[in-house]
């Protein structure tokens, strides 16, 4: 195990990477805290990693209240004593549409999640990690940052901006032996892709078997990324392999995409 005796923090545990993300630190021997808004969802994942023997706990948190956030982190000190390893990765797409047609008002929301929500976990959990000898950071991105989409102008803005406050924390914490990093994901196969790409078949009156061909085309690999396989580069920041990696920004998308 890569992560024994240890305790990670995950947020917007949903359907897709949130939740092969708790099952992959639980399985490297981590004790798990898990939260996202929906409390049903919450429970049931809760109950699928108690079944595969993890420790586990679960809160309802809405990222971008303080209040929230506190209490969750009060919560699992209370139960585990500590934290080693922050995951932020609830966001919020936005709406999608052209900029010229789109009302200003409605970037606020994408920008107050996926920015400002992952700073006020952060911020909640910097005196625990202080305390920890192997903290890190990793902040969830996207590939609308680097890849850019149309439609897509408020999502891909605010991840813009959580790769740059990710290099600052990385910066300034770093003399508390805190790492913060980011992984920007590209397709990722699992319940939300598949669901999508089967509109989008359903649109066309075609298979899902052809939308997912022609979008493994533009993947050098060839395939859609499981999101299991993506969860694992998380892993890999947050163990000792890379405890000399800071302020990175690692691409996690089958080489869709290169700097």
């Amino acid at each position: 195990m890569l992560l024994e005796n240890s305790v990670a923090v995950i947020s917007g545990i949903g359907a897709g990477l949130g939740q092969e993300l708790g099952k992959a630190f639980a399985r490297e021997g981590s004790k798990v805290a898990i939260s996202c808004r929906n409390k049903d969802r919450l429970e049931l994942f809760k109950q699928e990693l108690v079944a595969q023997g993890a420790d586990v706990i679960a809160s309802s948190v809405d990222v971008t209240k303080a209040e929230d956030c506190e209490r969750f982190v009060a919560e699992i000190l209370e139960a585990f004593g500590s934290i080693d390893y922050l995951i932020n990765n609830a966001y919020n797409p936005g709406s999608a549409s052209m900029f010229e047609d789109s009302n200003l008002d409605d970037w606020r929301q994408p920008f107050e999640v996926n920015v400002i929500g992952s700073m006020r976990m952060i911020q909640a959990c910097i005196p625990p990690l202080k305390e920890s000898s192997k903290a890190s950071i990793v902040n969830i991105n996207s590939m609308v940052q680097k890849k850019l989409l149309p439609t897509q102008s408020a999502y891909a803005t605010s991840k813009g901006a959580l790769s740059v406050a990710t290099k600052s924390l990385a910066f300034e914490l770093g003399s508390y032996g805190i790492r913060a990093n980011s992984v920007n994901m590209g397709w990722m196969w699992g319940d939300p892709v598949k669901k999508s790409l089967q509109g989008i078949a359903d649109s066309r009156g075609i298979d899902l078997k052809e939308v997912v061909a022609e979008v493994a085309q533009g993947i050098p690999l060839g395939f859609i990324p499981e999101d299991g396989d993506c969860a694992n580069a998380i892993i890999f920041l947050c163990s000792d392999m890379a405890k000399v990696i800071t302020g990175a920004s690692l691409d996690v998308n089958g080489g869709e995409f290169m700097p």
